[in-house]
């Protein structure tokens, strides 16, 4: 592997978010995409056509458990269920495979942490898919905190949503417990972000939700207890306009990320104040997040280093999503466990 000059991938399932990852490794220069793979008959191979049709080597013949044991095949993606992801991680990994599992990694610290100890006994890497940690915006509006522009941080408000169309309602059709509903879709983004603007772990949260028949969540809204009066306020919906934006208080000033989930064509924007009447409004070049984080995963796996993201980062946001739908299910504040 340390010879090699690209990473070798194979998809497990044909899922819609392979608008923008299948052509993100393809794009990639250090990943070469090998396979793909549906339990869903001639799924796979539209896929490809649709989403990355001059790739002609491709094999969309294979199942996913055949990608598991195929010899040329070094790292994995799995864009399944979400209640799937955990399984299918550990199927990966006792096969020696790398993984980058679309968020979330699972829906139980029990699951993540076998994860982390079977990644470590078959010493390969697991990262979980929050591809705008890799976005320039995100290590801009982190240097930006570091520099001590807005002092010390005090509050963070984190609001993610669109409106559920007709072909997305399976994203409603489980429970929270088998990971449907809006917390485990993009609440995970709202607790990832708030989570990353503070330097101490969160403490306990309180949360509302509003659920549906089948017991998932459409809008949920939450308040996270970070210590010392420093709180992120945190809201969700399928059921209200776009929004994917978070925004930064501190003791001398804020920040505001504008556009979390970079869609093609967007204008990255960052605007910052203080309380000396500084005004700040910063436009980014255009990156695409997606291949961004499909080169530095493939360049860390490659090199032996470990990924941006950890597992350690997995585990702390699960628990805080974990104790989010405790609370909404209780009404009560819900402390949040470490081991």
């Amino acid at each position: 592997m340390s010879e090699a000059t690209k990473l070798r991938w194979g998809i497990l399932g044909a899922a819609r978010i392979n608008e923008r990852m299948l052509p993100a490794i393809a794009e990639a220069p250090n990943a070469e995409l090998i396979a793909i793979a549906s339990r869903r008959e001639g799924a796979a191979l539209e896929t490809l056509q649709r989403y990355a049709p001059n790739l002609n080597h491709v094999n969309t013949a294979l199942t996913p458990e055949q990608i598991l044991s195929h010899e040329e095949i070094d790292a994995v993606y799995i864009p399944l269920a979400n209640h799937e992801h955990a399984e299918w991680t550990l199927k990966a990994i006792a096969h020696k495979k790398h993984v980058l599992c679309e968020k979330p990694l699972a829906l139980t610290a029990t699951d993540i942490k076998a994860i982390t100890q079977a990644a470590q006994a078959q010493q390969v890497t697991v990262m979980e898919g929050f591809m705008y940690r890799f976005h320039p915006q995100y290590a801009r509006v982190q240097a930006l905190l570091a520099s001590g522009v807005i002092g010390e941080v005090r509050s963070v408000r984190a609001s993610y949503s669109f409106m559920m169309r007709p072909q997305r309602l399976y994203r409603l059709a489980d429970s929270v417990t088998r990971g449907g509903g809006a917390t485990w879709d993009i609440g995970c983004y709202a607790v990832h972000s708030a989570r990353g603007c503070f330097t101490q772990p969160a403490l306990s949260v309180t949360a509302l939700s509003h659920t549906v028949e089948s017991g998932a969540d459409d809008v949920s809204y939450a308040i996270i207890d970070f210590g010392n009066g420093c709180f992120a306020q945190i809201d969700y919906s399928f059921a209200r306009a776009r929004r994917c934006e978070y925004e930064i208080i501190g003791t001398q000033g804020g920040i505001t990320c504008h556009t979390v989930w970079q869609l093609p064509g967007d204008v990255p924007v960052i605007s910052w104040w203080t309380e000396e009447g500084r005004q700040c409004v910063e436009k980014l070049p255009y990156s695409n997040h997606f291949r961004l984080q499909i080169e530095q995963f493939s360049a860390a796996v490659l090199a032996r280093q470990a990924p941006l993201l950890s597992l350690t980062d997995a585990l702390d946001n699960c628990r805080v999503l974990e104790a989010l739908l405790k609370a909404a299910a209780t009404g009560s504040s819900v402390p949040i466990q470490y081991d």
